[in-house]
């Protein structure tokens, strides 16, 4: 009786030890980490103490004040002109009167 439990329980430990994708397990995540690279354009630049030299402070200051304004109050309402197509349901073909 007790052959068959230890023999069972030898082959559960065996099955568990290797996994059955060992190739896919190898390059998990490859993918999101090649696409992260791929949209830093300079990925050394933490690294360096370079300084912004594109845009003056006030340039900077002003640009983050309108960022931050266009918050308070909802975007305008605009209107869409629909074009090919109208409310009545007649796909605004405008073939005439029949």
């Amino acid at each position: 009786m007790k052959k068959p439990i230890g023999i069972f329980v030898v082959v559960l430990a065996a099955g568990c030890a290797q996994t059955v994708t060992p190739h896919y397990d190898m390059r998990f995540g490859d993918a999101v980490r090649e696409a992260n690279l791929a949209m830093t354009i300079d990925p050394d630049a933490g690294r360096r103490g370079d300084d912004v030299t594109s845009i003056d402070g006030r340039a900077a200051q002003e640009g983050i004040k309108r960022y931050h304004d266009s918050f308070k109050q909802p975007p305008p309402v605009t209107n869409v002109i629909n074009i090919g197509g109208g409310f009545n349901g007649n796909n605004g073909g405008g073939g005439g009167q029949r």
